[in-house]
């Protein structure tokens, strides 16, 4: 397994490239990881007015899965110590989550997802378009939608530690995006068929 560790708006020295790779890999051996690969980005932030300027943010690819986290802390050092402890418990999460497949949460989602559907809610998309034509799009990335099954992205969303998930069901080939509610429990948008909107 490589561990690419890459400096975003600093230089790193060879011996915080050695500390970053050595405390994210034995996090990873830990946890008996087996990750293709593993990305370290350290950003320093010059604002003088954060009291957490020093940034790690790991991404590694674990067997088709993203698992990413980002810390903030005072120095560099300590931004690798706690993002290398908390990838572990990621990747640990993401392991006894395989092993133990009680999911209720795919039973609730179309619950939730139904009970979200209020056609009354809909917003007026030429007003709506008319108002993002003023705002400027700051940030575009590409992502693949890969066929998975609701378990797998209810995974995957934890893994990554945002609020939305965007994949293709594996059954239906519908492009479905599964987003965490308010109350900590899981909603489901998907996609309509063109024959269902007549």
């Amino acid at each position: 397994m490589s561990i690419i560790v890459t400096g975003r708006k600093m230089p790193v020295t060879d011996a915080l490239r050695q500390y970053a790779e050595e405390k994210i890999g034995n996090s990873l051996k830990a946890v008996d990881a087996d990750a293709i690969s593993c990305e370290v980005v350290l950003m320093k932030e010059k604002n003088p007015a954060n009291p957490l300027p020093a940034s790690c943010e790991v991404t590694c690819r674990i067997k088709g899965r993203i698992v990413r986290v980002e810390e903030n802390e005072e120095d560099m050092y300590a931004a690798i110590d706690v993002a290398a402890a908390k990838i572990a418990r990621q990747i640990r999460k993401y392991k006894s989550r395989l092993v133990d497949k009680r999911v209720r949460a795919t039973e609730k989602i179309t619950d939730y997802a139904a009970e979200d559907a209020h056609p009354e809610s809909e917003l007026d998309l030429d007003r709506l378009m008319d108002e993002l034509s003023d705002d400027e799009v700051v940030r575009r990335k590409n992502v693949e939608f890969t066929p998975m099954t609701e378990e797998e992205a209810l995974v995957q969303i934890d893994l990554l530690g945002h609020d939305f998930f965007v994949y293709t069901d594996r059954d239906t080939n519908k492009v479905c995006v599964l987003y965490r509610r308010d109350d900590g429990s899981y909603g489901l948008l998907t996609q309509n068929d063109v024959d269902e909107e007549a």
